[in-house]
């Protein structure tokens, strides 16, 4: 290639005398011209002064370059770049950056290939997606013809509990995960919906800082004694056990009592319910399994010596234990075949509540410890100690064990390792229930108060004792027994044998004092 060059570069330099003469000039290192591709100094003329011909020669020289293989054309500007000084190269570069840049977001359609661009736009975040909007209007058209806010939606709601929570109380659940049809709803709408549902989130969670809710009252009296120790919701009924030996079923939102399951001998202290069966322990020993829709009674066990304090059951397989200081693992192969796998027994005391995964069972006892076996084995692992009294409630999720203790302190704790990560204080009598997500903890105490607290915060360590807390909600007027929550309310039960649903979505904004709202209040007599 090099002969070849040099022969092209003869030809141009023989094609007008003089004027050719000038451009080898040109092209010819100075005398006084330090030629380095490094960063140091460069000695030499920066530019020469303009001449009459300079026009000419240049015309001449670019239907010459025309004529050559692009090949030929790469090599004869790397020579030419190689002969110039380090400030040129600055400007070349300068010239070739915005050259560089290519729009693939447009270039993509424009070969057929309007799905790549869309789902490259679509992992974008809402402010960056505003932003990509307003580069040009074939931005913006990709953006609306695919979807994209609708797109952005669907994946908040996939993931995050708040959103799919706010789609299914709003009701524009009914416009996501369908194909494009005359039914959706154009890009426009979800563009405006997104910024509304931002709103509402912050709304909510203002009202969970402030203390703000709707509180609705649910009354259990029943004639011989008064206590709501255990319940478990959803979306249609809440479901609770008494201390009056009876399950009551409750419509969510009429508050009436819709039935009323009774067989027990003593008082149900703990229960939990899926689409087909209720299952439930109580001070008789036994535990019960009913059918959810007719309230028939499918099986009973017995197998404690004592009142069954605390169960939990999830994939086939049930834990429950007892005052009689023992844990018993079932194997549930279907609601009436149920059969004793293991019993655990360690605790020295009453243990008060178990809870466990696929990893894990975990347990909590009066002896103050907690203490953790695996789950397929049944083999101890280990024992968790820092509690200075009897621990009377726990939860534990994705290595996080919170517990509430008689010492009235809450305690949350790495399970892998046993260390104790953090102790909330606050409480003034001891902590009864409690349970977290991945936001906060809310825990119920024999004070009568329900205490919310900041998760994150407590899990870093240089975070203020004096900030963990952010709401103290007292409306009960006895023990709080057991409590439930989720994004919008937290449903609790008392000695005080009432269930209250504190509302933090439907808040009233016609000047009520803050964290109190008036309350619906619904009575049942038993008979």
């Amino acid at each position: 290639m090099e002969p070849e060059m040099e022969d092209k570069t003869l030809e141009l330099m023989n094609t007008s005398g003089m004027e050719s003469q000038n451009l080898v000039d040109d092209l010819s290192p100075k005398k006084n011209t330090v030629l380095k591709l490094s960063n140091g100094p460069v000695v030499g003329p920066r530019k020469r002064p303009s001449e009459g011909n300079y026009e000419k020669e240049k015309e001449h020289c670019i239907a010459l370059f025309d004529q050559w293989s692009e090949a030929d054309q790469v090599e004869f500007v790397e020579r030419l770049i190689s002969r110039m000084c380090h400030y040129q190269h600055g400007h070349i570069n300068s010239y070739l950056k915005p050259m560089l840049q290519r729009d693939f977001i447009t270039a993509l359609p424009a070969q057929g290939l309007d799905h790549i661009a869309e789902n490259i736009l679509s992992f974008l975040d809402a402010r960056s997606l505003c932003s990509a909007e307003l580069v040009c209007k074939e931005w913006q058209r990709v953006i609306s013809e695919g979807m994209l806010w609708k797109k952005l939606i669907e994946r908040m709601v996939r993931t995050d509990p708040l959103w799919k929570g706010l789609s299914e109380r709003h009701q524009w659940e009914k416009y996501l995960f369908k194909n494009r049809t005359t039914e959706v709803p154009p890009n426009s709408y979800y563009h405006s919906l997104y910024p509304k549902i931002i709103q509402d989130i912050e709304t909510i969670e203002a009202n969970w800082r402030c203390g703000r809710h709707n509180l609705q009252r649910i009354q259990c009296r029943s004639e011989n004694s008064k206590g709501v120790y255990c319940l478990q919701y959803d979306d249609d009924k809440i479901i609770s056990g008494l201390r009056d030996n009876s399950i009551k079923i409750w419509d969510k939102q009429s508050l009436e009592c819709l039935k009323i399951l009774t067989g027990h001998t003593g008082s149900v202290l703990c229960l939990q319910y899926d689409e087909r069966v209720i299952v439930t322990g109580s001070s008789d020993s036994t535990v019960r399994v009913w059918e959810v829709t007719t309230g028939e009674v499918l099986n009973t066990l017995i197998h404690h010596n004592e009142a069954v304090l605390h169960l939990r059951f999830a994939n086939g397989l049930m834990v429950t234990c007892s005052k009689d200081r023992s844990i018993a693992v079932w194997d549930m192969a279907s609601p009436t075949d149920i059969s004793l796998r293991r019993v655990l027994v360690g605790h020295r005391a009453a243990v008060n509540v178990v809870d466990f995964d696929d990893k894990y069972i975990v347990s909590a006892s009066g002896d103050r410890t907690i203490k953790v076996w695996s789950t397929s084995t049944c083999e101890f692992v280990r024992t968790l100690n820092g509690h200075k009294r009897g621990i009377a409630c726990l939860q534990y999720r994705d290595r996080l064990v919170v517990s509430g203790s008689s010492d009235n302190t809450i305690r949350l704790w790495d399970i892998e390792c046993g260390a104790c990560l953090r102790v909330l204080e606050g409480h003034e009598e001891l902590v009864r229930c409690i349970r977290f997500d991945n936001k906060r903890i809310v825990s119920g105490a024999y004070d009568g108060k329900i205490k919310v607290w900041d998760l994150q915060a407590a899990l870093d360590p240089r975070a203020p004792a004096s900030t963990l807390c952010l709401r103290t909600l007292v409306e009960h007027s006895g023990r709080v027994f057991r409590l439930q929550f989720d994004e919008f309310q937290i449903i609790s039960s008392s000695h005080d044998d009432t269930i209250l649903i504190w509302d933090f979505l439907n808040v009233s904004t016609n000047g009520q004092s803050e964290g109190r709202s008036p309350s619906r209040t619904y009575t049942y007599i038993s008979r």
